[in-house]
């Protein structure tokens, strides 16, 4: 399984995280239903989802991002740069277990899922590929959100 896509995503989102003040991550615009660090969290909850959820394997990181982050959440309102810090502490480590336990061979199971994109994943291989293509989905909004900010 190739990794490339999942490290060059990561490692876009920190430099964002890195770069970006609390109030330009928690910027909201017009048109827009959530902001930069939400963008960001869900990729990292998504993943975990996909992978570690689907196979019906316990996920590294902690479920308070599932109800943070995932599908359905609404982004806070103001982010702190407590919130800032805990992605960026997951957001790396995350995929680099996953590439780990992937390698060990752990996704023996996967539940079948349909996607809200149409595609439905059958197993391990098919969760990493549209994970790519979701990431590559959010980081297209983040890169529209900040073309917003002053």
């Amino acid at each position: 399984m190739n990794f490339q896509t999942a490290a060059f995503n990561r490692n876009t989102f920190l430099k964002l995280l890195s770069n970006l003040s609390t109030e330009q991550l928690s910027f909201i615009p017009k048109g827009f239903n959530n902001h930069i660090l939400w963008n960001i969290g869900h990729t990292l909850i998504t993943e975990q989802m996909l992978t570690y959820g689907l196979s019906g394997l316990e996920m590294p990181v902690d479920t308070k991002f599932v109800k943070m982050y995932g599908k359905g959440s609404i982004p806070l309102k103001e982010v702190s740069k407590t919130a800032v810090e805990d992605i960026i502490l997951h957001l790396i480590p995350a995929v680099q277990q996953t590439k780990k336990d992937f390698e060990k061979g752990i996704f023996k199971n996967y539940n079948e899922y349909p996607t809200s994109a149409g595609i439905t994943l059958r197993n391990i291989e098919d969760a990493f590929t549209f994970n790519a293509f979701h990431e590559g989905i959010h980081l297209g909004i983040i890169l529209a959100i900040k073309k917003h900010l002053n």
